[in-house]
């Protein structure tokens, strides 16, 4: 018989309870998101910080230097104040003996509030202490915000600082910037340090930005492919890789790009006004006229084989020790040629 798939809730619910003091005696994270375990952890400790009334009463261990029997006797002891104590175990997924958490998990000290990261997932949620921490719903996933659901946390965010950001432009700077929100976090302040007084985020302010700060990003690099410029493509290819954007990110956004520029000579046939048809390629709007420009450059022939060198570079990153920067400069070579 199939396994009955859990469905762990995320993270962002645990913030209503704990803002009407509502505090589990465990908190258990786990999950790919850094960003949100990091904001829920961080979450618990403000909450519970005014109940702590010794600076003995609050202690962060990883799982790679303390025994888990050691961290649970800790917890169970009563707090050396009359308030709580607060606990954050760090990379429990470094812990060898696991099972030990179960019975503290089923029988926890009421004056502790003990918090839990698991680095990434668990292969096997049936298996102790999990079954437990689900069944008494001390669990939490820290999920990634992905499509329309990071658009509407990042123009959420932005709106939270007084400033105004379209859906539109906030997809352009997602393509810009990677899904990572701690990345997309990091920009903003950049952003509204350039914008002053301003209220809006445009796609003016985001290009400036980049240009003030000397870097070029994925639609630079797209413009330059689209011009067959080599001797341009690779500087600014080095300049994203030197300011830390990954291979992966470079090949994903040029699979994406090249598959939308596949698509354009079917909508011009077709009449599909600019402003759709840019969304129906994955652009944005302001920059479809480079797609149109290029999709005469580039032949269906061209467009096989940059797919097929898309690929190989692809496999390259993931399957081999080669250098990024290496591998890079030969994909674009192949793509410009």
């Amino acid at each position: 018989m199939a396994k009955t798939k859990v469905n762990i809730p995320a993270i962002s619910q645990i913030k209503n309870e704990l803002l009407s003091r509502k505090i589990l005696p465990v908190y258990f994270f786990l999950g790919e998101d850094s960003y949100s375990i990091e904001a829920g952890s961080a979450l618990v400790e403000e909450t519970v910080k005014p109940m702590i009334e010794s600076d003995f009463d609050r202690e962060t261990f990883y799982g790679e230097d303390k025994n888990l029997s050691d961290i649970l006797n800790f917890a169970s002891a009563f707090p050396f104040g009359s308030g709580k104590k607060l606990i954050i175990l760090k990379e429990f997924e470094k812990i060898k003996d696991k099972k030990q958490l179960t019975s503290y998990v089923n029988s926890p000290q009421s004056l502790t509030v003990l918090v839990i990261i698991n680095n990434g997932a668990v292969s096997n949620l049936d298996a102790e202490p999990y079954k437990s921490l689900i069944e008494k719903k001390y669990i939490f996933e820290g999920k990634e915000l992905k499509g329309e659901n990071l658009v509407e946390w990042l123009t959420e965010n932005v709106k939270l600082k007084g400033k105004v950001l379209t859906s539109e432009n906030a997809r352009l700077l997602i393509d810009i910037v990677g899904e990572n929100r701690e990345m997309l976090e990091a920009q903003l302040e950049k952003i509204f340090v350039f914008l002053n007084d301003s209220k809006e985020i445009t796609l003016d302010s985001i290009k400036s930005l980049s240009t003030s700060l000397k870097e070029y990003n994925i639609f630079d690099l797209q413009n330059a492919i689209g011009k067959k410029d080599k001797t341009l493509t690779l500087k600014v290819a080095y300049n994203m890789l030197d300011k830390g954007a990954e291979p992966t990110y470079i090949i994903h956004m040029l699979t994406r790009y090249f598959t939308g520029l596949s698509r354009v000579n079917e909508l011009t046939a077709k009449k599909i006004p600019d402003q759709a048809a840019a969304r129906i390629v994955g652009t944005h709007p302001f920059y479809y006229k480079d797609h149109l420009r290029a999709r005469k450059i580039f032949t269906d022939s061209n467009l096989y084989r940059i797919v097929q060198s898309l690929l190989k570079a692809d496999l390259s990153v993931k399957t081999t020790s080669s250098d990024n920067k290496t591998i890079i400069t030969i994909l674009l070579s192949e793509i410009v040629q």
